[in-house]
């Protein structure tokens, strides 16, 4: 037939994309919201301190990006920045895992501590980092928010921990564990000594970092939406044999369960940190914080 001599011709053409081209994005110029899956500039959720502007979802901060928001610019002095950790129970291709996660995230630990200000009311702080396997609670972790804890007791300072964790590293098994005491401790001395210590529970706060040191605060506060607990849903639900709600663990239902204080905005929560400081006493006196507020 003459239509089998003259085949049809397509109108368009079609271009196969490069190998390499998706690689080539910049990374970080847009990201796609978890929750309502709007598509987001860089820039744009930077400037709501990567909180989604439509839905108000908390996208993960790192530990220098929350230091950034919440301290008096310049005024961070870190403490034992170079502390490692090591390899009690020789945990197979544990070296390998930390030293990929310290290559990644620049970090030599999952927390880093420190002195600072917020809106001029000196504070002792440290701050998780879910990149470093986790935020698990090793050795070092425990040892380095002991520490701080302690400067802040020789200071006079309070205290502002932000909790990010899976709970404790199974790599270094009882190690791990006893870093729960440890901090615990202390903190018994913080408390002995009249000075405050701020709980902020961000997304996942669980295992033992939940069952000791994030649940000890003198005020509790939590990032909406964050999962707060000790086990999770996988765990808890065979063994009760009961379907858990769908809000189970998330910082709302704690809060409406009375083991929170209030769940914060993370666009105020800087403000609100500096209200609470500046109404404490520390040493027998009330803070004067500035004129931020």
């Amino acid at each position: 037939m003459l239509k089998d001599l003259f085949p049809k011709k397509k109108r368009y053409a079609t271009v196969a994309p490069h190998p390499g081209a998706r690689d080539k994005v910049p990374e970080g110029l847009i990201e796609k919201c978890k929750r309502c899956g709007q598509i987001l500039l860089g820039k744009e959720l930077e400037k709501h301190l990567k909180t989604c502007p439509h839905c108000g979802y908390h996208f993960t901060l790192t530990a220098p990006e929350r230091i950034q928001i919440t301290l008096d610019e310049g005024s961070f002095e870190e403490f034992d920045a170079d502390l490692t950790p090591g390899d009690p129970l020789l945990f197979p291709d544990y070296p390998s895992r930390v030293a990929k996660a310290q290559e990644a995230t620049g970090l030599r630990q999952g927390v880093v501590t420190g002195r600072g200000a917020i809106c001029g009311c000196p504070v002792v702080v440290g701050v998780m980092d879910s990149r470093f396997i986790m935020g698990s609670m090793g050795s070092v972790v425990g040892e380095k928010l002991a520490r701080a804890v302690e400067a802040a007791v020789k200071f006079g300072l309070p205290v502002v921990l932000f909790t990010v964790s899976g709970g404790a590293r199974m790599q270094e098994g009882i190690f791990s564990l006893m870093q729960m005491a440890k901090i615990s401790t202390a903190l018994a001395r913080l408390n002995e000594s009249g000075l405050l210590y701020i709980a902020v529970l961000t997304n996942p706060t669980t295992g033992g970092v939940t069952a000791s040191f994030a649940m000890q605060g003198d005020i509790h506060l939590a990032e909406p939406g964050a999962t707060i607990g000790f086990a999770g849903r996988r765990i808890i639900e065979p063994l009760i044999r009961q379907k858990l709600p769908d809000e189970f663990q998330t910082a709302e239902f704690v809060l409406e369960h009375g083991m929170l204080d209030q769940v914060v905005h993370r666009k105020d929560m800087r403000t609100l940190l500096a209200t609470i400081l500046s109404l404490h006493p520390q040493g027998g006196e009330t803070v004067g914080c500035g004129t931020a507020l």
